[in-house]
């Protein structure tokens, strides 16, 4: 599997939306452990108010990304493959809601 980040610009109006698109979409990726696996997202605050994020997949394509998208019914914006990855420090704490 290769590593991809996934942009979803303004996909959510709300973080209750974003948490029902979550649920779903770890429901379908479970199905297919073999074909993707999500490893984590960043949540933007976008300008108009709504959510969007930054995802990081690990997936056998980009079409296997779609895929999951489609069922999962989440947006895609942008698939970027991961060429590398350089750790400064860990992740941040979780911000607070």
């Amino acid at each position: 599997m290769n590593t991809y980040v996934i942009l979803r610009r303004g996909g959510w109006r709300t973080a209750a939306d974003l948490e029902a698109a979550a649920e779903r979409s770890t429901i379908e990726g479970d199905k297919v452990p073999e074909d993707i696996r999500w490893i984590r997202s960043y949540v933007l605050a976008e300008p108009r108010g709504t959510v969007g994020t930054v995802c990081i997949y690990q997936a056998s394509s980009p079409e296997a990304i779609r895929t999951h998208a489609g069922k999962a019914d989440l947006a895609v914006d942008e698939i970027i493959a991961v060429a590398d990855t350089v750790i400064v420090r860990p992740d941040p704490e979780p911000a607070r809601v």
